[in-house]
């Protein structure tokens, strides 16, 4: 009885859109405890009707883009607007330590201090393609809040970092001009699932070599089948530092979002988004049962000596493993 109330306590205060239960819910998401992963199973299977409510917009983006100035620029216009924005930025984890900096409230102080915005950071950990482990389970937290706009920094781009665009409606590759070759800071993999291109720091001085950027990117894209019949994405421009200079790539969003409603992909995409979750949590619940299976503990010590010696190849460990793990 105190489980299912304490369950229920969680729920009430994220629908209440109270902000600290909101925080502590989150965190609740974020555990790697056994039992706080089943609570917080409870707590999501009574928080998914009040889900899917919200626009998803990924953004990521090569170092020194400007992802965090773009992203507070765009929030506190859409909040001046009356849109409720949740940004969930993930920062890197150090290899090293496991340690992230966390910083992203520091660096979206506007943001953070404005009423209707919330900004949830948290460190990637071990996990490849940008966002942390629970960004899903997160976002859908902060839609059954009431957060209409729901914004995910990634740690960077690359081949590995293109994980969000398989959890967003729209997904954002921001790039910079006048940083040496553009072509060579993004990734085919990148072009191939962005939802749009946006050249940033289109101001100043800068202007004209954020469209000679604007004009090569469109080229490549050109050289790209896109993935939806209805939408080719667009090269834009913006800059994150004027007024209203994030507008066009908002209307952008709204375009396509238009689209894709009309011809049914958005719940499309959506079907087959959560069909992707439900397979990732099979892999990840997989792999975390294979690493405490008592058998496994026993013998995988020697048989990673055995693999390192040489004396054992890796396929052949791998099967053996394998076979301690699965039921007699």
């Amino acid at each position: 009885m105190q489980i299912i109330d304490e369950v229920q306590s969680y729920v009430d205060g994220v629908l209440g859109r109270n902000r600290r239960a909101i925080a502590k819910t989150i965190t609740l998401m974020e555990s790697t405890l056994s039992s706080h992963r089943q609570m917080a199973a409870r707590v999501m299977d009574r928080l998914i009707p009040h889900t899917g409510n919200s626009i998803r917009l990924g953004i990521t983006g090569v170092p020194g883009v400007g992802k965090s100035t773009f992203v507070e620029s765009l929030g506190l216009s859409l909040a001046e607007k009356g849109h409720h924005v949740a940004v969930l930025a993930v920062d890197p984890s150090s290899r090293r330590s496991g340690g992230s900096i966390l910083g992203d409230k520091t660096r979206m102080e506007k943001l953070a201090a404005h009423p209707s915005a919330f900004i949830r950071p948290s460190p990637s950990g071990e996990t490849l393609g940008g966002v942390a482990a629970r960004t899903r389970e997160i976002m859908l937290v902060c839609e059954a809040a009431g957060f209409d706009v729901i914004m995910v920094e990634t740690v960077g781009v690359g081949q590995s970092e293109i994980t969000v665009a398989t959890m967003v409606d729209f997904f954002l590759a921001l790039m910079i001009a006048g940083a040496g070759d553009e072509l060579q800071g993004i990734k085919k993999g990148i072009l191939e699932v962005a939802d749009a291109i946006v050249i940033n720091k289109a101001d100043g001085d800068n202007v004209a070599r954020a469209e000679m950027a604007r004009q090569e990117y469109e080229m490549a894209m050109h050289m790209i089948t896109p993935e939806s019949p209805t939408w080719r994405p667009p090269v834009l421009t913006c800059s994150s530092l004027v007024d209203k200079g994030t507008d066009g790539v908002w209307d952008t969003v709204m375009d396509h979002r238009k689209k894709m409603t009309l011809t049914g992909e958005l719940e499309g995409r959506r079907r087959k988004q959560a069909l992707d979750w439900m397979w990732h949590l099979i892999d990840e619940g997989l792999k975390a049962r294979f690493k405490d299976n008592q058998k496994v503990v026993t013998h995988l010590p020697a048989m990673i000596h055995d693999v390192q010696a040489q004396r054992v190849s890796p396929t052949a460990a791998a099967e053996t493993l394998l076979l301690y793990f699965l039921p007699d």
